[in-house]
């Protein structure tokens, strides 16, 4: 394979649905290129989940050529030129040449067909995405390398440098400007300099992307390995100010005489510093923005008080704003609202304290454990081992409870249903609080059978 380096071989070698393709695409008289992120991973020896290829033949024309190859067709992306064809469980997306353009107004790209690869490459996002492969027909041919852009160069270098003038690039799409900070954390690569400034002048040009793209392209971010840099990049560009200004207001003015920890650098280094799920990461970006509305001054110094509480609703409304499911959205606003839960208990862990710090986390009792350890970032490290410590023993009282008692699933031992025969109650509000009070029973008190709870009921209807 003349030109291509050997760790692509596997790639493109006969049997393989690149050779398939390419031969499918030849019989009909067209190019067909493997393009983009295929590319580049392949280059860096990562792992390649999908292929991604180009061509000459138009969105009509590809279907027809894949469509007796491939199990099944995705046609969603048609009207953008991109054909999915699904084989083996893989998916293979191939895109007729193209380039596109958002209108001032708009949030929707304007799609144009193109009948040139080079010119397809040029309108990429950047030059380490804009190599292809042109595939050949048959065995005879050789695969031959496209880089009209440099991008070979710039991989090697790990850069991130646009293939036309940046304010060129992110015009075409504002999206590119947040890609750029995205492969910052995937890539662990540098942004060139000039498409930072760029991103400097241009960041308000994202407000005419659609909330749903934001948000996509900003989860991957957060869940590489180089979020820091990458949040970083996002703050000091103005970027973040666009879809998340709850974070760069974070960097509270130095008060000289109260003086308190920079609770941006404090956040960034939170995240990082947590496992790359993007529950818990963005439970850690969100855990202190409710700090800016609750900071007070005092004889003792700074104060942040019931800052979880606003953080929550803050952070609730951004995710919102943002489209999140809402079980994402609710699964961290509960994080931040609970993450300063177990420094209320700076005594030592009840049964009962553990049961009610179970039973209000839920199911997101290990990633609460998890939050809580990551936001430790004090250099005092007498400090920092007490807060370690405490979690530590709190981790230990619940298992040791977890073997003397069903403690995950804390209920009352009798059901509303068995409440309401018991004391002739239809069901209502009364017995939600009855309910309340058998469950407020178990968590004080422990396991109890079902003839301690009715005599508990006899006791309340008495009373």
């Amino acid at each position: 394979m003349s030109g291509i380096p050997a760790r692509l071989e596997a790639v493109l070698a006969p049997g393989t649905p690149a050779h398939d393709l390419a031969a499918l695409f030849g019989a009909a008289g067209n190019e067909l290129y493997l393009v983009g992120g295929s590319v580049r991973d392949a280059l860096l020896d990562r792992s390649i989940a999908d292929l991604d290829f180009a061509s000459d033949a138009t969105p009509d024309e590809i279907e027809a050529i894949v469509g007796p190859w491939a199990s099944e067709l995705y046609l969603a992306g048609k009207r953008f030129g991109t054909i999915g064809a699904i084989r083996e469980g893989q998916v293979h997306e191939i895109t007729t040449f193209r380039s596109e353009v958002y209108q001032n107004d708009s949030r929707k790209p304007d799609v144009v067909f193109s009948e040139d690869i080079e010119e397809d490459l040029s309108r990429r996002d950047f030059t380490v995405n804009a190599m292809a492969i042109r595939l050949p027909a048959n065995d005879s041919e050789a695969p031959e390398m496209i880089d009209p852009t440099g991008g070979l160069v710039d991989l090697q270098a790990a850069v991130l440098r646009t293939p036309l003038d940046p304010e060129i690039s992110f015009g075409d799409d504002p999206l590119r400007m947040l890609r750029l900070f995205r492969f910052v954390s995937t890539l662990g690569f540098a942004p060139d300099d000039a498409a930072v400034a760029a991103v400097r002048r241009m960041h308000d040009r994202l407000d005419i992307v659609s909330a749903e793209r934001i948000q996509g392209e900003f989860d991957r971010l957060m869940v590489g390995d180089q979020v820091g840099p990458a949040l970083w990049g996002l703050v000091d560009t103005g970027l973040a100010d666009e879809f998340i200004p709850e974070i760069p207001a974070l960097e509270l003015e130095k008060d000289p005489i109260h003086h308190h920890k920079d609770v941006l650098a404090h956040t960034i280094a939170v995240v990082e510093k947590t496992s790359p799920t993007l529950r818990l990461r963005l439970a850690a970006l969100f855990h202190d923005v409710g700090k800016p509305d609750t900071r007070e001054f005092g004889p003792g110094g700074v104060s942040f008080h019931n800052h979880e509480v606003v953080g929550s609703r803050l952070a609730k409304r951004r995710m919102g704003e943002l489209r999140y499911p809402k079980a994402v959205i609710d699964d961290v606003s509960e994080l931040v609202f609970l993450h300063m839960r177990p420094h209320t208990y700076k005594m030592g862990w009840t049964d009962s304290a553990v049961r009610r710090y179970v039973r209000d986390a839920g199911p997101l009792l290990e990633d609460l454990n998890k939050l809580v350890r990551s936001d430790v970032t004090t250099r005092n490290l007498k400090l920092a081992r007490q807060i370690s410590r405490r979690i530590d023993e709190l981790e230990d009282r619940i298992e040791e409870l977890r073997q003397q008692e069903e403690l995950d699933a804390l209920r009352s031992p009798i059901d509303g249903n068995q409440v309401m025969r018991h004391l002739g109650l239809e069901a209502g509000p009364q017995v939600g609080e009855i309910m309340d009070m058998l469950l407020e029973r178990r968590i004080e008190d422990g396991p109890y059978t079902e003839e301690e709870a009715f005599a508990l009921l006899d006791e309340w209807k008495k009373e």
